[in-house]
């Protein structure tokens, strides 16, 4: 109780409130922690927020980018991690029928469903909030059997990217989430197809990059984008900077800059292998050193 009082007296009451629910709000100003941030609910509060101020800052086409599961340069052959996240978080969240399972539709497709539990976590801050109005879809091109789930939350439509039937359920005043589209050439029809007037639509977690750079080149924002580089991250939260971390042996990560301005992939690259291999030469790597 005195270490309290003291603590009070030293700080004003507005740095209390802010250093201590910031983190527990809007999940902090860092990337998220490795890996708990996929569990802890620290990455849905960080694109949350990051998505709320694009928002309320007038922003409609918005890109989303981050790992779906903590691995997922291994999901093909498995890891305890991504079994743990498919188990504990996926299946339960979404009420999966039959849970995961080996051989289950889920564990085949965990990228696929994964991407419905985030698209799930963010559609809050796409409706308006708990007490917001706008409808949310969630819409992919990804093999989902949206029969199988049981929660869509605040989803209240969903279905397959550019078919028919999902151009004719648009609603009036939608906000719409559209998973995995594909190459940026077909952004633009894909805001025709499934967006609707002065309404965000976000692309999330698209599995691949046709201009083979960060983020997009179509106009969209990245209001949270997550990406591993080699020995690294790179990370930006809107309206914040990008931010490049090298990820170290011990798996903690360190800043190592941060641009006003969308760098390029090259450009980061290299400031983080350089980085290091200066301190740990060929020491540093998440296979070897079990960082999975």
């Amino acid at each position: 109780m005195r270490s309290l009082l003291l603590l009070l007296t030293l700080t004003t009451p507005g740095q209390v409130v802010v250093n201590g629910l910031i983190p527990l709000i809007d999940g902090g100003k860092t990337m998220p922690k490795l890996y708990d941030g996929w569990f802890n609910d620290q990455i849905a509060k960080q694109a949350n927020a990051a998505i709320s101020k694009a928002v309320a800052a007038g922003k409609k086409n918005m890109e989303v980018q981050f790992p779906p599961v903590p691995n997922v340069d291994e999901v093909k052959f498995g890891t305890p991690l991504n079994q743990k996240f498919g188990m504990s978080l996926i299946s339960k969240d979404l009420k999966i029928k039959g849970g995961y399972k080996p051989g289950s539709q889920v564990s085949r497709n965990l990228l696929a469903y994964s991407n419905i539990f985030w698209a799930k976590k963010i559609a809050g801050s796409l409706k308006g909030g708990a007490i917001g109005g706008k409808p949310v879809g969630v819409l992919t091109a990804e093999a989902v059997d949206f029969e199988q789930i049981g929660n869509l939350g605040d989803l209240t439509r969903s279905g397959k990217i550019f078919t028919e039937k999902a151009r004719k359920e648009g609603r009036n005043g939608e906000a719409m989430i559209c998973i995995n589209p594909g190459g940026e050439e077909t952004w633009s029809k894909l805001v025709s197809a499934h967006g609707q007037p002065n309404c965000p639509l976000v692309v999330l977690n698209n599995a691949y990059s046709t201009s083979y750079d960060l983020g997009n080149k179509k106009g969209f924002e990245e209001v949270y984008y997550l990406k591993r580089i080699s020995k690294g991250w790179v990370y930006r939260a809107f309206p914040g900077p990008w931010e490049a971390y090298l990820e170290k042996p011990d798996g903690t990560v360190e800043l190592l800059q941060s641009y006003k301005t969308k760098p390029t992939l090259r450009e980061v690259s290299e400031v983080v292998r350089e980085t290091s291999f200066k301190r740990y030469a060929v020491f540093n790597d998440r296979w070897m050193g079990g960082r999975l």
